[in-house]
């Protein structure tokens, strides 16, 4: 389950337990939105209480990021487990912007509007 927020430059969406392709969907669907009326969009991914995820939404990450990663001005993560930040560091291979790990809400929050 997500939640998404949305200010003037900004996307917010903090995981709940699994991320399933249906969130990610939701979140595709609002960058789109968003990038179509305002141009390149910071998001802030808080993971922290993300459980896990499933295949599918590994897969359409690949293609989304392929098809759209120019779309991207900032991207912060919030999470503490390593292997996500991992992650988050292999993605930055294949988007246009610049993706930073946080362990701190607020220090992510203060980047992404700086």
């Amino acid at each position: 389950m997500i939640t998404i927020e949305e200010t003037e430059n900004l996307i917010s969406i903090a995981v709940f337990g699994e991320f399933t392709l249906a969130d990610y969907q939701e979140f595709e669907d609002k960058v789109l939105r968003k990038a179509g009326r305002e141009g390149k969009v910071n998001v802030l991914f808080d993971w922290r209480d993300m459980l896990s995820y499933t295949i599918d939404v590994a897969w359409e990450d690949i293609k989304f990021v392929r098809e759209h990663g120019s779309e991207f001005n900032r991207i912060a993560i919030i999470t503490e487990n390593q292997w996500r930040a991992w992650a988050a560091w292999v993605s930055n291979l294949f988007v246009d912007a610049d993706i930073r790990v946080f362990r701190d809400y607020a220090a992510a929050k203060t980047w992404l509007e700086g």
